[in-house]
């Protein structure tokens, strides 16, 4: 089942005193439910603004982008705003943890927002899915107190705390050293594969951007096939680290 559907979306910023600037240009995409995809692309290429829009932060100059086989148009402000609270799931290099709230209390977080029983049982959804990352033990723990890979284990139960069906991680792993990244990327690929979710990823790690099965290229706002797996990890080993970032999906 299709969740997104991007055809022929540009997105152009009107800049003051300059002509207008286009950062994307008929950008097509289709992502199924529980898909993984990788696009490399420089920087500047318009990767942030591709996230923008996959994440229903922002809507394109012109051409469609469909969510769940709807125009996101269509969608008033409220209505977006619970779309993107319910299916979509954000996790960022940087853990964002709120400081003076307990692991149990930063997961259930999100299901403040939600209605019925994930909102009335938040506790208990909450220490369920601390479980499943292997933290039932730390539900208390303050994130001082907890280890770079524990803050994203917590990230990563927040995430998906309210069952996201797209999870978008921007460098989860970047404050990680190897071996915990690649821990937790494992943890994160698990879960998500566990509940059907597509997960897109931004990465300069080659071996991230390898566990994607589709790999495509944004460049100057053009995107485009970029091969097998091999072919993305040897351009990214291949680059400066400030050169080139991995989506993976």
């Amino acid at each position: 089942m299709t969740l997104l559907h991007l055809a022929g979306v540009t997105r152009t910023v009107q800049l003051i005193d300059a002509p207008p600037l286009t950062i994307l240009s008929g950008v097509d995409l289709d992502v199924a439910v529980g898909d993984r995809v990788s696009i490399v692309g420089r920087s500047g290429s318009g990767k942030s603004t591709l996230l923008n829009l996959l994440g229903l932060l922002d809507n394109p100059t012109s051409g469609e982008l469909e969510f769940d086989g709807r125009p996101v148009r269509s969608f008033s402000s409220a209505e977006r705003d619970r779309v993107r609270g319910r299916d979509v799931g954000f996790i960022f290099q940087q853990f964002n943890l709120l400081q003076g709230r307990t692991a149990l209390e930063n997961v259930m977080t999100p299901l403040l927002y939600a209605r019925g029983k994930q909102f009335w049982q938040r506790a208990r959804i909450a220490t369920e899915m601390l479980d499943r990352v292997g933290l039932g033990h730390r539900l208390g723990a303050m994130p001082d107190k907890l280890s770079g890979g524990e803050q994203q284990r917590v990230a990563i139960a927040r995430s998906l705390v309210r069952g996201p069906r797209l999870i978008l991680a921007d460098e989860p792993t970047g404050a990680l050293d190897l071996e915990t990244g690649a821990d937790v990327m494992a943890l994160l690929d698990e879960v998500a594969t566990g509940s059907g979710a597509a997960l897109i990823t931004i990465t300069h790690d080659p071996a991230i951007a390898a566990l994607a099965t589709r790999h495509l290229r944004l460049d100057h706002g053009i995107l485009t096939t970029a091969g097998t797996s091999e072919t993305a990890a040897r351009a990214l080993a291949a680059s400066d680290d400030d050169a080139l970032e991995v989506v993976s999906a």
